[in-house]
């Protein structure tokens, strides 16, 4: 659904710009929504957040890692030593071992992403103002976020990404 809906939009913006040139007048600009609200001061604080929750697990994911290589290693070597009932129980106590990592890392990833959304969904609201505000005072017909359609080229000097980072770090610091 989302694929037609870039289609739809590139398909505008392609009629937009082939248009009779009573429409030279119009003004469209780009922005890189997410890398503007990364980019800002809260989105930098929020990010600090964010690389807490991931090092808290990470230490004890990798040292999983690390005893799963290892006990694989050791049944390989014993393949040929073990008997048969002997190895088919090692391997089916390494799949359990390896089910619960895989467990361990969903569950971590569940908890970033989590983590992300509480984080960062206040602000979202906030560069959505400050880029629609910067549309209206700059006369801007469109303004397109290229970190939801990808474009293969737009002009550099039309990116108000910059623009919107600065905007948004005075319009939060006044909402605080």
């Amino acid at each position: 659904m989302k694929k037609y809906g870039y289609l739809m939009l590139g398909a505008m913006i392609a009629l937009s710009l082939s248009a009779v040139p009573a429409m030279a007048a119009e003004k469209i600009a780009f922005v890189h929504f997410q890398a503007a609200l990364l980019n800002s001061d809260a989105g930098k604080a929020a990010a600090g957040q964010l690389s807490k929750v991931i090092e808290k697990d990470k230490a004890s994911i990798q040292a999983r890692e690390k005893e799963l290589q290892k006990l694989k290693d050791e049944l390989e070597k014993q393949r040929q030593v073990l008997k048969e009932e002997a190895f088919r129980a090692k391997e089916a106590d390494y799949q359990k071992r390896l089910r619960d990592y895989q467990l361990m890392v969903r569950d971590a990833n569940e908890e970033v992403e989590a983590k992300k959304q509480e984080v960062f969904k206040p602000l979202a609201p906030v560069m959505g103002k400050v880029v629609h505000d910067i549309g209206e005072r700059e006369k801007y017909t469109m303004i397109v976020d290229v970190s939801v359609i990808p474009l293969i080229y737009f002009d550099k000097k039309l990116d108000i990404t910059q623009k919107a980072t600065e905007d948004f770090n005075k319009a939060y610091k006044a909402k605080k």
